[in-house]
């Protein structure tokens, strides 16, 4: 999703904003009239005007120059008061995909990897907070304490998402767009996704040795406490799972389409809290945090063994990528295309 220090996607290269005007009453002289036109460069520095050119780069091979012009012209988006067009959200996740399958191998798997210890903070503060509460909360009402102590969820992602780290499902729609519209193979995106979800786990894998098990040893939280919450995302049969899992995914997707049509950084932290709070308070499960949750149980638990980790993980997975690709890529392609065909009959009928 990283999103946050590239100026909108179809930013015009012509100063959109001139400077106010000077009343009639007030006159500068030359040391101020310097300083004035000082500020107003450092301003046009650093606050770029809303739109773009795209290059012909940013577009597949076999796209036809009047199917270039029609998306350069669906996608402008050149008024900062106005929220971001449809086609300006698309073509900016594009570009951003694009940017990541130039990454070098080296460099994925380290963004990936920090992710994984980025996104354990969730559940490190989620632990110490059930804890706290399952001390209040009478035993037969323990079910309140484990959703209740689920709304810290959206900490890590806010984390990851602010940070610009690579997070599978965060990834996982935004990733598959060039490949949708014929700009990078697919053998390419299967090598992307393992190398993040390699590093995801990696991260997260180490955040349960050391992070959990620093929790454990300061007190915050028991083993028993760790159970509790593996058993919370175990406890299902592998097809709900499955569905549980491609709901999570759809909604992650979700998040990467609101964080990019977003202009500002709260407005970003506001939105993943609103996601990905709503995947914790319904116990939702994501593969990431839903891996560190497990794996932490399985190494210093009672109640999960290897077998229940790997056919767990599998079908999480599985369950996210089809819910960030299907229900959020394809779908936003897709009506992104039918906005294309559109113009493009109206153009004609205008012949």
């Amino acid at each position: 999703m990283n999103t946050n220090n590239r100026p909108d996607l179809s930013q015009s290269t012509a100063k959109q904003i001139t400077d106010p005007p000077i009343a009639d009453d007030v006159v500068l002289n030359d040391s101020e009239a310097a300083e004035t036109k000082n500020a107003s460069d450092a301003s046009d520095e650093h606050h770029p005007s809303a739109t773009m050119q795209l290059s012909d780069d940013d577009f597949a091979d076999n796209v036809s120059e009047e199917d270039k012009a029609t998306i350069k012209k669906v996608a402008e988006d050149d008024n900062l008061s106005k929220p971001k067009s449809y086609a300006s959200i698309l073509v900016e996740q594009v570009i951003d995909a694009k940017e990541t399958f130039n990454r070098s191998a080296g460099s994925l798997f380290t963004s990936a990897f920090t992710a994984g210890l980025e996104i354990g903070t969730s559940l490190f503060v989620i632990l110490a907070a059930y804890a706290l509460l399952s001390q209040l909360i009478p035993a037969e009402s323990s079910h309140y304490a484990v959703v209740l102590s689920s709304l810290l969820y959206p900490i890590g992602f806010i984390i990851v998402v602010i940070g610009q780290s690579l997070l599978f499902t965060e990834q996982t729609s935004l990733l598959s767009l060039p490949v949708l519209n014929k700009i990078e193979p697919i053998h390419k995106l299967l090598r992307l996704w393992g190398i993040v979800i390699l590093g995801n786990l990696a991260g997260g894998c180490l955040f349960a040795v050391l992070g959990v098990g620093l929790g454990l040893k300061m007190g915050l939280y028991t083993s028993a406490h760790l159970d509790v919450y593996a058993q919370h995302v175990l406890g299902f049969e592998w097809w709900v799972i499955f569905g549980s899992a491609i709901l999570a995914g759809w909604l992650m997707g979700v998040a990467a389409w609101l964080v990019t049509s977003a202009r500002d950084t709260i407005s970003r932290i506001v939105l993943v809290t609103l996601i990905t709070g709503t995947i914790g308070f319904l116990g939702l499960h994501h593969s990431i945090v839903g891996n560190i949750e497990v794996f932490s149980a399985l190494i210093y638990g009672s109640s999960v063994g290897v077998l229940n980790y790997l056919i767990f993980l599998a079908v999480v997975l599985l369950g996210n990528t089809i819910g960030g690709v299907v229900f959020v890529a394809v779908l936003k392609n897709r009506t992104f295309l039918y906005d294309i065909e559109k113009i493009k009959a109206e153009a004609h009928h205008l012949r």
